[in-house]
């Protein structure tokens, strides 16, 4: 358990006549009590354990990292996630750190010609009740770990590594870790990412890769050329590759991300394999336009994300024990989703759980019903939106080019599905 909390909070101990459970040397697991946790969250899930805290339950929350919050780089936060966040009262946490884009540009990788701009000032605002926000994932990790630990209904613990999870048909649900402890839940959330093992629970499938590689960074502000505009987030296209560029943590930095299509990956290539590497990031962008080389110069090349998504499915749960995320619905980065409607599931899965009384079965299968319709929609249409970006083909470009080109700054027809608030 992280060492701070465990100094204000109790560790979870079995009761008295309880017993955990072990794995003999045979490797079958034995059937016992173990130790007693309500409501389970696996792999972090800190929004979702602040939504079912703030409706009245508590939640023990375990992640396999051996330290919570502070890593990673940039993150965007679109409207119907900021909407969910600032119900829990964070907004304030937020603008402490977070910078609010002016624009959203899309320019031609090669020539540096704009080709459509998005205005994210006072039209967007009017239209859906929050600002486009980025900032430092990192940050939002720190400002959501920070709400936890001041919540009296949250419990956390780092460096649990979760083995294998079974629903008990229905009457409850065990937690085996690395370390041979047990965890015996009347509901637990996977929440672990792209690489689940709660999903196994219910899908026999395997994540997708696109054959596309990213590589990330950020950059301090003063080492960028003077034509990064420091109030824009800058996405730069053509066939096969793309660069993001937008400022966060008060300016400070700058998140910078380049991505390509590996010429060198083939269907079932691992990720450890020699695709992706970082001379082939060199080639990509070695004709691009100059501002597009100076920015992908400055990124990092000792490590490199190979970019996966899963086919859509049409149950998240067993029993008593469902998914949330990346874990359900894992989707490529076109639409900038991943987050957000991991965020929506939180808001989404509390109120059914409100809604029940607390009972999970039936909250589990209320908040399905309500959510893979959508986040369905929107890992397949992200699919679709890559292509639009990337296809090498003579048409789509140019069609692409047509309609951003005919479009007004202020236009948000094609956002109004994702940003603005749902009717139920």
């Amino acid at each position: 358990m992280d060492a701070r909390l465990a100094a204000r909070r109790p560790v979870l101990r079995a009761k008295p006549g309880e017993r955990r459970r072990t794995v003999p040397r045979d490797g079958q697991r034995e059937v016992g009590v173990g130790v007693r946790v309500p409501f389970l969250i696996i792999g972090g899930g800190m929004a979702a354990g602040l939504c079912r805290a703030r409706a009245g339950f508590d939640v023990h929350i375990v992640e396999q990292a051996p330290r919570l919050g502070a890593l990673g780089a940039g993150i965007q936060l679109a409207p119907n996630a900021l909407r969910v966040l600032s119900a829990l009262d964070l907004g304030p946490d937020l603008a402490a750190v977070a910078v609010y884009p002016r624009n959203l540009v899309f320019l031609h990788a090669d020539t540096g010609r704009r080709l459509t701009t998005v205005d994210l000032g006072d039209a967007f605002r009017a239209r859906y009740g929050q600002l486009y926000t980025v900032l430092h994932r990192g940050d939002l990790l720190d400002i959501l770990l920070a709400a936890c630990r001041a919540h009296e209904r949250v419990t956390l613990e780092s460096g649990r590594e979760v083995v294998e999870v079974r629903d008990a048909e229905g009457h409850s649900a065990t937690v085996w870790f690395a370390d041979g402890e047990t965890y015996a839940c009347e509901a637990v959330i996977g929440a672990d990412g792209l690489w689940s093992r709660t999903r196994a629970l219910v899908a026999d499938d395997v994540p997708l890769c696109s054959g596309y590689v990213a590589y990330r960074g950020t950059v301090p502000a003063e080492d960028l050329p003077d034509s990064v505009r420091p109030d824009d987030e800058l996405v730069w296209i053509v066939p096969g590759k793309h660069l993001v560029q937008y400022p966060i943590r008060r300016r400070e930095l700058h998140n910078q991300v380049a991505f390509f299509r590996s010429r060198r990956y083939r269907p079932g290539s691992a990720a450890g394999d020699d695709w992706g590497a970082a001379d082939e990031l060199r080639e990509h962008f070695a004709a691009s336009a100059e501002q597009v080389r100076a920015a992908v110069a400055l990124l990092g090349t000792h490590r490199r994300w190979p970019m996966y998504d899963r086919a859509p499915v049409d149950n998240w749960t067993t029993g008593r024990v469902t998914l949330l995320g990346d874990a359900a619905h894992p989707m490529l980065q076109y639409l900038v989703q991943g987050a957000c409607q991991a965020i929506e599931d939180t808001e989404c899965l509390a109120r059914h759980l409100v809604a029940h009384d607390g009972k999970a079965p039936a909250a589990f299968a209320a908040y399905q019903a309500e959510r893979i319709p959508r986040t369905a929609a929107v890992q397949r249409l992200a699919r679709v939106w890559g292509e639009v970006w990337h296809d090498d083909a003579p048409v789509i470009p140019a069609l692409r080019d047509r309609l951003f080109a005919r479009r007004a700054p202020d236009d948000y027809t094609y956002l109004d599905w994702l940003y603005r608030h749902p009717a139920r």
